[in-house]
């Protein structure tokens, strides 16, 4: 394929050799680091609910219509639009870069959340857990160790969580993006909402049969992790799949302003290899 350089006015032009330079790559690494993090700290440590009144009484996974997942999925899944969006404008290579730097940013979050829930909290420390409630005696409890408490609830996370969610986040994005990749070289390009939501059924599934097991196998009975595994996988696939005009436009605009169109016929795929090396 063609080698062309980064020229925008005349359109995107299919490429297997990315240009040196990108406009927006950065902006794009950028938006998919930042939803990786906040999804994983401000989603994951809250529970909420669908009530979905026509819901048949007694059938599975919702026997009485309420629907239990984690507010993180609302967000995270932006993640792998994103990843979508990065291999169908940037290529394997360039993804594979933003992966890395996603699972650094997840170890150096975990070792923080460690060392920060780990220190002593100041008896002094008042947050709105303990400034709701009145104190008369010496035999209240500390307003730090109320405080550290909803800390430690919220940030907190124990070792298989951590574990569970970076190996998961590591191998299910790879997948993503390797079904990704090779998608768009079957299809030549076209169609590419099969690949967008093709690559989201198989990377989820990974990332789900990889987290829930090793999070909650022995402390959730062994149907509600399958029941929790599935069903939050099936609404992932589902809001990747309303999101589908949003990717289009979002690939349109950048595959112009680009100037590319990139195929990985010559990509090395193994998350190992560095950006130069190739098959």
């Amino acid at each position: 394929m063609n080698n062309p350089d980064n020229n925008a006015a005349s359109g995107p032009v299919a490429t297997s050799t990315a240009p040196r330079t990108f406009r927006y790559y950065d902006l794009v690494m950028a938006a998919f680091v930042a939803i990786l993090l906040l999804s994983n700290i401000i989603g994951a440590a809250k529970l909420t609910f669908l009530e979905v009144p026509f819901w048949p009484n007694g059938m599975w996974p919702a026997p009485d219509g309420i629907f239990i997942y984690g507010a993180g999925i609302l967000f995270f899944p932006l993640g792998y639009v994103i990843g979508d969006i990065l291999t169908e404008i940037y290529g394997f290579a360039k993804a594979r870069r933003v992966i890395w730097t996603g699972f650094a940013a997840m170890i150096f979050l975990a070792f923080m959340s460690y060392v920060v829930v780990g220190l002593p909290a100041f008896a002094g420390w008042e947050c709105a857990a303990s400034s709701s409630l009145q104190f008369t005696g010496n035999s209240d409890p500390i307003p730090g160790e109320i405080c550290q408490q909803t800390y430690e609830s919220v940030f907190g996370s124990t070792w298989r969580i951590v574990m569970a969610s970076i190996i998961a986040f590591w191998a299910g994005e790879f997948v993503n993006s390797y079904v990704m990749a090779k998608m768009k070289v079957w299809t030549k390009g076209k169609a590419l909402w099969t690949r967008t939501i093709g690559s989201t059924v198989v990377g989820q599934g990974v990332d789900s049969l990889i987290f829930y097991p090793i999070a909650f196998y022995g402390i959730w009975s062994t149907e509600a992790v399958i029941t929790v595994m599935i069903t939050n996988w099936l609404l992932k696939v589902l809001w990747e799949a309303l999101l589908t005009p949003v990717t289009y436009a979002v690939v349109g605009k950048l595959k112009k302003a680009e100037g590319v169109d990139l195929f990985d016929t010559e990509t090395n795929f193994s998350p190992f290899a560095s950006e130069k090396q190739q098959v």
